[in-house]
C-alpha cells in the first residue's frame, strides 16, 4: 500500500470514529463486559447513586430473586476500579430507581430465547429504565447496570443508552465432574460467574468411566457403587438446587451422560452390561488400546439389560433437568474395548461391524430420548469418527445437534455442510485443560535428555489455550453465510483429569470471559478490526471486579501494566 492511500484510509477511519456516537472502549472511563452491541454515551458523566435506590419490576419466579440479588450487590459492593475513572461527576439529584419493563413475561429459559435489552440512564433524572423482551434479557441488562456503578459513596454512569443482544444463542461452559469431584458450592459459583459474563449454558458432563456421582432413585446402585464415595455424590436435592440457581441466573443446565463409551464406572453396579471394565487401558500396541485414556469400559449394545438401565436413567433425568437439550455423548468409542466381549465377538464373526454395533445402540436409545420431548446432542464422533460411526441418516438434523471438538474449523464445516446445527468446542482453541502435561504415570515422553524439543510438553492438546487465542477465534471461520447460521454458538470445556475445586476458578476465568465477549458482541471494533489489544485493559478491570465478587480469576498482567496504560503493549500506540 502506498503512503497516500494509507493516509486517506487512516483519515477516513478517524472521521468514522468521530462520528460514531458510542464511546470508544480504549481509555473509556467505565466499561461493561462483555462489551455491548451499542453503547451511546456522547458525554461521559456520572451522577450520585441514592442510598435508598430501588428496582421495580414485574413479579416473576426467577427474575425477582435476580432483582433482589443485584440490588444487594450494587448497594454493598463499594467497587473501586483499578484506575480511577476520569469522568465528570455532576452533583445533581441522585439516581433513585430503575424501572424494568418486560414484553413477554412468560418466555421460558430455552435455546433461542430473546435476551435483548435496552438500558437508559438519563443524566438529569432520578429514574433509569430497563426494557427487555423477556425476564432473561432483563437479567442481562441488570448485569450491565451493575457494572456501571462504582465508588464509595456510590455513583453511576449517566447520560447513556445501551441497546444489547447476543450474536450467538448458545454460549456455554462444559465442566467434567466425573474424573474429579466438585462440590455444589463450586458449581453454584461457576453458574454465578457465567451469568455475570452473560453466558447462558452450563453443560454438565456428569458421568464418565471414572465415577458416576449422580444419585438416581431409579438406579441407586450406579452412584452407590460407582461414585468416589457418599461425600462425592450429587443428590436429587443438589440437582434441584443447581437447576433452580441456574434459572435465577439465566443459565440453562444441560446434562450429559456420556455413552456408550466412557462408562467404566457403571460396571461397579452392572458388570454384565459393560465391556472391558477395569482392564489396563493400553496393554500392547496402539491397535490394542482399550480406552482413550486410563479408565476403561463401554456399554454393551447387544445386551437387552443395557436398555432397561438406560430408560430408567433417561426418564429420571427428564424430571430432574427441565431443559429440552439432552447430551448423549457418543465420543471416543474404542474398537479394542468392544472386541474383548464374547457377545460382540460372535456378532463380528457373523459379518457384523463395530459401526453396526454403534448403530444398534443409537437406534435403541435415540427414539426414547426424543419421546421425552428432548433434542439429542452428540459429540461429532458419532458420524465423523474414522473407525466407528453411524450412518447420518439415522440422526436427522431436525432433531439432532452435533458438538465438534476435533479438527478446528474443518470439522465444523463438515457438520454444518451436512445440515446439522452445531456447537463449537474446538480443542485447538476452547479446551481449558490443555497445556498441563499428561496425567499418565511412568510416561517415557518425559524421560528425555536436556535440550530435547519439548513439543506440547506431553499434553495431547497443548499448548495452553491463552485468553488471546480464545478471543481471536472465529467459530464460523470458512463457512458460507448459510452454513454459519447453523452454528448455534460455542462452549469452552474444562475436563478434569488435572483439575478439581482447588483450581476451578483460575482454570476457567478469565479465559471463559474472552469467549463470552466474542460470542456476545464479537471480537472486532466498529471498523472491523480485531480488538483483542484494547480488550486487554477492559479485561483487567473485569477480572478485578470478578475477584471482588468472590470469583478467583487469574491475572493476565502485572498491576504495573494496569497503572501505566499502554506501557505493556507490544506495539506503541499514539
Amino acid at each position: 500500500m502506498n503512503t497516500n492511500n494509507f493516509s486517506t484510509i487512516f483519515n477516513l477511519l478517524l472521521l468514522f470514529l468521530t462520528l460514531v456516537p458510542s464511546i470508544s472502549a480504549v481509555g473509556s472511563p467505565i466499561n461493561i463486559w462483555p462489551k455491548p452491541r451499542s453503547f451511546i454515551w456522547t458525554t461521559p458523566q456520572a451522577i450520585p447513586f441514592s442510598p435508598s435506590f430501588a428496582i421495580t419490576s414485574p413479579t416473576h419466579p426467577y427474575l425477582t430473586p435476580a432483582v433482589n440479588r443485584y440490588l444487594s450487590q450494587i448497594q454493598t459492593a463499594n467497587y473501586n476500579p483499578l484506575l480511577a475513572p476520569t469522568i465528570n461527576f455532576t452533583t445533581s439529584l441522585p439516581l433513585q430507581t430503575l424501572t424494568i419493563t418486560i414484553s413477554d413475561l412468560k418466555a421460558t429459559l430455552s435455546h433461542g430465547v430473546n435476551e435483548s435489552y435496552t438500558l437508559t440512564i438519563p443524566s438529569k433524572s432520578t429514574s433509569a429504565t430497563l426494557t427487555a423482551a423477556t425476564p432473561w434479557g432483563a437479567m442481562r441488562g441488570l448485569e450491565s447496570f451493575s457494572q456501571l456503578v462504582w465508588g464509595s459513596p456510590a455513583r453511576v454512569a449517566a447520560g447513556l443508552v445501551i441497546s444489547d443482544w447476543p450474536i450467538f444463542e448458545h454460549r456455554g461452559i462444559l465442566l467434567d465432574t466425573s474424573r474429579n469431584y466438585y462440590g455444589v458450592e463450586d458449581l453454584l459459583r461457576l453458574i454465578g460467574g457465567m451469568s455475570a459474563n452473560k453466558l447462558n449454558v452450563f453443560h454438565w458432563h456428569i458421568t464418565d468411566s471414572h465415577s458416576f456421582p449422580l444419585v438416581l432413585k431409579s438406579e441407586p446402585a450406579l452412584a452407590g457403587n460407582g461414585s468416589y464415595g457418599s461425600d462425592m455424590q450429587y443428590s436429587t436435592e443438589d440437582v434441584k438446587r443447581i437447576v433452580q440457581f441456574g434459572l435465577e441466573h439465566g443459565v440453562r443446565v444441560i446434562p450429559e451422560i456420556d455413552m456408550p463409551g466412557h462408562t467404566g464406572s457403571w460396571a461397579e453396579a452392572y458388570p454384565e452390561i459393560v465391556t472391558c471394565a477395569n482392564m489396563f487401558w493400553w496393554p500392547g500396541a496402539a491397535e490394542d488400546r482399550l480406552a482413550a485414556e486410563p479408565g476403561t469400559g463401554h456399554l454393551n449394545p447387544l445386551i437387552p439389560k443395557t436398555y432397561d438401565v438406560l430408560k430408567n436413567i433417561f426418564t429420571e433425568l427428564a424430571t430432574l433437568f427441565p431443559d429440552t437439550f439432552f447430551h448423549g455423548g457418543a465420543d471416543e468409542v474404542v474398537p479394542g474395548c468392544w472386541k474383548t466381549d464374547p457377545t460382540i465377538q460372535k456378532y463380528l464373526a457373523n459379518n457384523g461391524t463395530l459401526s453396526q454395533v454403534l448403530e444398534i445402540f443409537i437406534n435403541s436409545t435415540y427414539p426414547y430420548i426424543l419421546s421425552l420431548n428432548r433434542t439429542a446432542v452428540y459429540w461429532e464422533d458419532v458420524i465423523l469418527d474414522g473407525e466407528i460411526k453411524v450412518n447420518p441418516s439415522i440422526l436427522p438434523p431436525e432433531t439432532t445437534i452435533m458438538q465438534t471438538w476435533n479438527g478446528g474449523p474443518n470439522n465444523t464445516k463438515r457438520l454444518v455442510s451436512a445440515g446439522y446445527r452445531t456447537i463449537v468446542s474446538s480443542a485447538d482453541y476452547y479446551y481449558l485443560d490443555c497445556g498441563h502435561g499428561d496425567f499418565t504415570g511412568n510416561n517415557s515422553i518425559y524421560d528425555q535428555p536436556p535440550g530435547t524439543e519439548q513439543g506440547n510438553g506431553g499434553s495431547w492438546c497443548g499448548p495452553f489455550k491463552t485468553w488471546q487465542l480464545i478471543y481471536n477465534y472465529d467459530i464460523t471461520y470458512g463457512l458460507t453465510e448459510a452454513e454459519a447460521k447453523l452454528v448455534l454458538g460455542g462452549e469452552v470445556a474444562l475436563w478434569s483429569e488435572q483439575a478439581d475445586a482447588t483450581v476451578i476458578d483460575s482454570r476457567i476465568w478469565p479465559r471463559s470471559s474472552a469467549m463470552a465477549e466474542v460470542l456476545w458482541s464479537g471480537n472486532r471494533d466498529e471498523a472491523g478490526m480485531k480488538r483483542s489489544g484494547e480488550a486487554t485493559d477492559r479485561l483487567n478491570e473485569w477480572i478485578n471486579r470478578m475477584v471482588k465478587r468472590g470469583v478467583k480469576a487469574e491475572p493476565i498482567q502485572p498491576l504495573w501494566c494496569i497503572r501505566n496504560p499502554g506501557m505493556c503493549n507490544n506495539v506503541m500506540t499514539a
